[in-house]
């Protein structure tokens, strides 16, 4: 494992601060199976940061292994600010299931920890939507990949550059670190230092 160095003064990321984030460097990135998680009601857990991390934990039971993760970033809802504000990461995985099954994976996850979908955008338990399998591009029976909304989020960019910054978008060939430059949406999202304790 590869500890992460964020320097990122322009997001407002002291340079050289040390997150809790590793990478494999033997990591071949072109196979990179990308997971983006976010939370912003914690429901019966006394977190958002706990939801997260408890929807982890179910990962491997799951089958889905996780190689390398993101800090957790914070960010106010989208598109209504006046929602309560999320906390969002990414992973890199490992797995068998293709990406039908992986979706039908992540769904059974995100029903476990209490999701329920109701309006769209609406205040969620647990979002887990996959971001990019490999390099998959286009339409699989229903199924877009890589995820068509992802690269312009900076909720999502951020934490992808900040474990993987050359990671290429397998649909406009540009990199996380320059996605994360120009994504449009989420504007605000920082990642958390945890000695702050500022996980929600």
């Amino acid at each position: 494992m590869v500890e992460a160095v964020n320097r990122n003064e322009e997001n407002g990321v002291q340079a050289d601060a040390r997150i809790d984030v590793g990478i494999d460097e033997t990591l071949n990135l072109n196979d990179a199976v990308i997971v983006a998680l976010g939370c912003n009601d914690k429901g019966v857990w006394p977190s958002n940061e706990a939801v997260l991390e408890a929807s982890l934990a179910r990962f491997r039971s799951e089958g889905v292994d996780v190689l390398a993760r993101s800090s957790w970033w914070r960010s106010m809802a989208w598109p209504d600010p006046q929602d309560p504000p999320f906390l969002n990461g990414v992973v890199i995985v490992r797995t068998e299931h293709d990406p039908h099954a992986l979706m039908a994976t992540l769904g059974r996850i995100e029903d476990a920890f209490g999701r329920e979908r109701s309006t769209r955008n609406a205040p969620r338990t647990l979002d887990l939507d996959l971001v990019a399998y490999g390099r998959l591009s286009g339409d699989l029976d229903g199924l877009i990949l890589p995820h068509p909304r992802a690269a312009d989020r900076l909720f999502v960019m951020g934490p992808v550059a900040e474990i993987a910054p050359d990671w290429v978008h397998p649909g406009n060939g540009q990199t996380a670190a320059n996605l994360a430059q120009t994504a449009s949406v989420g504007r605000d999202a920082r990642p958390v230092r945890a000695e702050r304790g500022q996980a929600d």
